[in-house]
């Protein structure tokens, strides 16, 4: 190792013990950076090469056993499996809901927007979170509100109660989302394992969606809908329990850093605020004189905080020289349009089941399992493409399915057995979400350095949550000025598709201008290493 003049590295090995302050065994301390005598002037490091010395840290530090990163990364698996299960039980069972407390059609798709609204919208400040307190110690608290408000979301008396009760449960999965990608990020590598990890998470997205939808299926079917919640919320905290035990603590990677306040409001606010335009607009009309004044204040809140954080922030939530990698910003549209179709496409399909085919909420759960099952495996295939294939083939393979399965929603017919049009669809959207997020988490991922891994996260989890949430409302909206004042049913799901189509092409085309090459990393970046050794020199 070079060093630099007036500099010298202590290699010091500590004992496999327990340090008696935090209770986090040390197996080792990597090189740490001391001034020489002869220029011993200020020993006081800056916070931020106090954050690199600890991203380099958690780099050198031994690794866990084989044993227990197999059981850290099958933890994680299934605390993601676990957190985003709510949002299968809106999709599947968000009308039944609504209409057991009083609610009408329309006013029912709260029930399903209300959670990937939040659970997006918190991800942001998520990672950040994670950064500085340690990301297993974020996990942990998002864990705690998820499991509460899942709990009391089973004792709403109303559909503002049980929307409120499931927005304050998606704050938790937001805080969760990153932290669980970071902490696959920082405990393994880039390499196959790390793959494997992201493969594992993005198999949980469509193996918890419509797992959970069908299990509230069954219960809301043959039972209270209460009881989803309640069940919920037993299983969030028997998994996210024996995480929290079985993961090892990390190092703040920020540790003096300090969250954003200013810019945690804009950015939180103003997403919050753009989703409730969309999303009511369908129930109250544009008509209404609060609807275009809020649109403005949130597109207001969505310029300050770019001024904001670009210009005077000191410890930003989402740094813009993330945004100087290839084709960054085309990716982070384009997936941005994939959800919002891929959202579209999962509750109007459940509502043509349920509202024109008659089926059962047990039925449109069974008919959701080709998702599942195929899901479940659908990202090992893009975690093995990543390193043989270049990201925007893979990314734009998702966005080609997305046109398929929307335009076989859009011209699928009830006299139509569900063979012909929707378990085609049910099978190709399998495609969808797990290639697109596989490949962007782990292309995203390996490109950002250690310090970043919780905001790289936070980027592609906020834009699947709240893709998800308002791609609803725009959908909503062709819906409502289609469908005849409910008389069409069937004309107003088929528009919202071909809105869905529009927005799956639109991604399409911009997948084809991504210019990222075949990522073939394994192992850290030198930079990583490095990191703390030159900021120290400097």
């Amino acid at each position: 190792m070079k060093t630099e003049p007036g500099l010298v590295f202590e290699d010091q090995r500590y004992d496999d013990t327990m340090d008696g302050n935090n209770g986090v065994t040390h197996l080792y301390k990597p090189p740490t950076i001391t001034q020489s005598k002869e220029e011993d002037t200020d020993n006081t490091m800056s916070g931020d090469a106090i954050g690199t010395e600890m991203a380099a840290e958690q780099l050198t530090r031994s690794p866990p056993s084989q044993i227990r990163q197999n059981l850290i990364l099958l933890l994680l698996t299934l605390t993601q499996l676990v957190q985003i299960a709510p949002l299968g039980v809106g999709v599947n069972s968000g009308l039944a809901i609504g209409q057991a407390l009083g609610a009408d059609r329309v006013q029912s798709t709260w029930v399903v927007a209300s959670f990937p609204l939040t659970q997006g919208t918190f991800v942001l400040i998520g990672g950040r979170l994670g950064a500085i307190y340690g990301h297993k110690n974020i996990l942990v608290a998002g864990s705690l509100i998820w499991v509460i408000w899942a709990a009391l979301g089973g004792y709403a008396t109303n559909l503002i109660a049980v929307c409120f009760f499931r927005g304050l449960c998606g704050i938790g999965g937001g805080l969760m989302t990153p932290n669980i990608i970071a902490l696959i990020g920082i405990t393994f590598p880039p390499g196959q394992k790390r793959n494997l990890g992201f493969a594992l998470f993005g198999a949980m997205a469509p193996v918890g969606a419509a797992g959970g939808g069908l299990i509230g299926a069954i219960v809301i079917q043959l039972a209270e809908w209460k009881w989803a919640f309640f069940l919920l919320a037993l299983v969030g905290a028997v998994v996210f329990g024996a995480a929290s035990i079985a993961i090892q603590n990390d190092a703040p990677l920020d540790p003096h850093g300090s969250l954003d306040i200013i810019g945690a409001y804009l950015g939180v606010g103003g997403l919050i605020l753009f989703n409730f335009v969309w999303n009511q607009a369908p129930i109250v009309g544009w008509a209404t004189g609060y609807e275009i004044a809020l649109l403005i204040i949130s597109v207001a809140h969505f310029v300050a905080f770019a001024v904001w954080e670009s210009k005077f922030a000191k410890d930003p939530i989402m740094p813009f020289d993330i945004w100087k990698m290839p084709s960054f910003g085309r990716l982070i549209v384009t997936v941005a349009l994939a959800f919002m179709s891929l959202g579209i496409f999962l509750w109007y399909m459940s509502q043509f089941m349920q509202q024109i085919r008659g089926d059962s909420l047990i039925t449109t759960g069974l008919q959701y399992l080709p998702l599942t099952i195929v899901g479940a495996i659908t990202p090992f295939v893009a975690a093995w493409l990543i390193p043989r294939v270049p990201a925007q083939v893979i990314i734009g393979l998702g966005c080609l399915a997305l046109v398929i399965i929307n335009a076989l929603l859009a011209t699928t017919r009830p006299d139509l057995t569900y063979w012909a049009m929707c378990f085609p669809a049910m099978f190709v959207s399998a495609f969808t979400i797990d290639l697109i997020v596989t490949s962007a988490q782990i292309v995203i991922s390996s490109t950002v350095p250690m310090k970043q891994q919780g905001i790289a996260g936070s980027l592609v989890g906020t834009l699947l949550g709240y893709g998800l949430s308002t791609g609803l409302g725009f959908a909503g909206t062709v819906e409502v000025h289609t469908f005849d004042n409910g008389r069409n049913l069937l004309r107003g799901y088929h528009s919202a598709a071909y809105l869905a189509i529009g927005m799956a092409g639109g991604a399409l085309i911009l997948s084809a201008l991504i210019r990222i090459p075949k990522n073939t990393q394994e192992g850290w970046h030198a930079d990583d290493v490095d990191a703390a050794e030159r900021h120290a020199a400097s």
